[in-house]
């Protein structure tokens, strides 16, 4: 049975750990203390690394930098359980715990948080995004976070919510991978509850956990059903770490998943048009050479929030640069809100995966250091939609007849459904039709007012 510590020894261990510290350096430390005694029967393992102890010990956690993703410079301090004197330090790059620490685990300092439960944030009225056009092919997506704290998770779900309602992606075609196959995450805010971006619950679909053996699961039920004009998006997202050779992504459960392995099994898809790789864990950078190597899509962009050497930063609902780059496609933040500047660039009336980057690296949190590649002809004007030929001139106009549509349908779920199968096909053939013969500007209005009232009054009568 564990024995706890003394509370004398434990109170002074605990005052000894952070009198090591500056004013400075307490202010960005958190510590963690693992109220048992540890004996030589014990071992700490953080991650890969196997600390062994020796005699009686206290085991006082150091997080040096803890608004980063894992892994990154932390130490344990090890003391002796009976006299409280410090016997020896080791640097580290994991906690002993990632996912679910025992009770034992306890913080006792930590300035360093990323969710204040007292803040509140207005949730906007849902904007109405001008709609975007089918693109030639299938689109499919793999999003993945194992070791997911709240941030991950919510970076998937902005994602999901982009590729489902700005995209209009099927919801069978993307696969959901996160911690243990729920809509969950280790840590605050708990109980898990609503998303953060509208204080509405979660909307993705979680097909298993985020986990090595269920990624090559997802690649495999592709192998089939990947076509010469078709678009992947993958995007990981949690901790990651460096063995030393190469980089690696934390998974729920099991082995890590390196840079070579994951790579070898992207290489095994058929030939398909773009891949477009998106990845926020720490030392994301180190898959990009293997990636851009494996890929067997004509197109290959790779976007990472850091370079091999370095970590990601998180924030308090969302990882900086995953946050960025998903604002970026969708046009808005994930609160509704204007981005910090337009990232269509070029003024083609679509964002290039190439604009998605350039977006988030122009606004990137100072602690990342995004990086990118593309492989390919035009690669880097891989887009997840086509361009319209005629109807933006109408945009305005089109928008404030999408909004009657939407408040008459009341249910989001409902609007997307029509957007999918009637107006985006009804708008389609009209803008093909008109790239041919335009038409008189006086009957033009009137042509797409009639069009998507028709729509709506259909609808809503359904509905009702």
């Amino acid at each position: 049975m564990a024995t706890p510590i003394n509370p004398e020894i434990l109170r002074h261990i605990q005052d000894n750990a952070l009198e090591r510290f500056s004013m400075k350096r307490r202010l960005n430390t958190n510590l963690y203390v693992i109220d048992e005694v540890m004996t030589h029967e014990n071992k700490i393992h953080a991650r890969h690394q196997e600390i062994n102890i020796t005699k009686p010990t206290a085991v006082v956690f150091v997080d040096e930098d803890p608004l980063a993703n894992w892994a990154h410079k932390c130490r344990y301090l090890l003391y002796d359980s009976e006299s409280g004197r410090l016997y020896k330090e080791v640097k580290a790059s994991f906690p002993p715990y990632l996912i679910n620490p025992p009770d034992h685990f306890k913080a006792f300092h930590t300035p360093v948080v990323h969710q204040n439960p007292m803040r509140k944030i207005w949730s906007l009225r849902r904007k109405i995004l001008f709609p975007l056009r089918f693109r030639k092919g299938n689109r499919y997506a793999i999003l993945f976070s194992g070791a997911s704290n709240n941030r991950h998770t919510n970076d998937l779900e902005f994602l999901y919510r982009q590729l489902m309602n700005q995209y209009y992606f099927d919801a069978e075609n993307i696969r959901v991978l996160n911690y243990d196959g729920t809509v969950n995450y280790f840590g605050s805010p708990q109980p898990v509850s609503t998303w953060p971006g509208d204080g509405t619950a979660y909307t993705m679909i979680v097909n298993d956990a985020g986990t090595r053996q269920a990624f090559e699961n997802a690649i495999d039920a592709l192998k089939t059903k990947l076509k010469p004009d078709d678009m992947l998006i993958i995007h990981t997202n949690n901790h990651g770490g460096h063995n030393g050779t190469e980089s690696y992504l934390c998974t729920y459960s099991g082995p890590d998943y390196t840079a070579s392995d994951f790579a070898a099994k992207i290489s095994e898809l058929p030939k398909f048009a773009d891949l477009v790789m998106m990845m926020e864990q720490c030392h994301s950078g180190g898959f990009n050479d293997a990636v851009i190597e494996a890929s067997t899509a004509d197109r290959t962009t790779f976007a990472a929030a850091c370079t091999e050497g370095n970590n990601s930063i998180g924030g308090p609902d969302f990882d900086p640069f995953a946050h960025d780059w998903i604002s970026a496609v969708a046009g808005v933040d994930p609160h509704g809100g204007a981005l910090v500047s337009d990232p269509d660039y070029d003024n083609s009336g679509k964002i290039s995966t190439r604009e998605a980057f350039s977006y988030a690296d122009d606004v990137h949190h100072y602690y990342d250091s995004p990086v990118y590649s593309a492989y390919g002809v035009d690669a880097g004007d891989q887009h997840m939609h086509q361009k319209w030929h005629y109807i933006t001139i109408y945009r305005e106009f089109i928008l404030e007849e999408l909004r009657i549509l939407y408040d008459t349908l009341d249910d989001p779920i409902k609007y997307r459904q029509v957007m999918k199968t009637k107006i985006l096909p009804s708008l389609t053939e009209l803008d093909d039709k008109w790239a041919v013969t335009p038409p008189k500007p006086d009957e033009a209005q009137k042509t797409i007012d009639k069009i998507i009232q028709s729509i709506t009054q259909e609808s809503g009568a359904i509905e009702a």
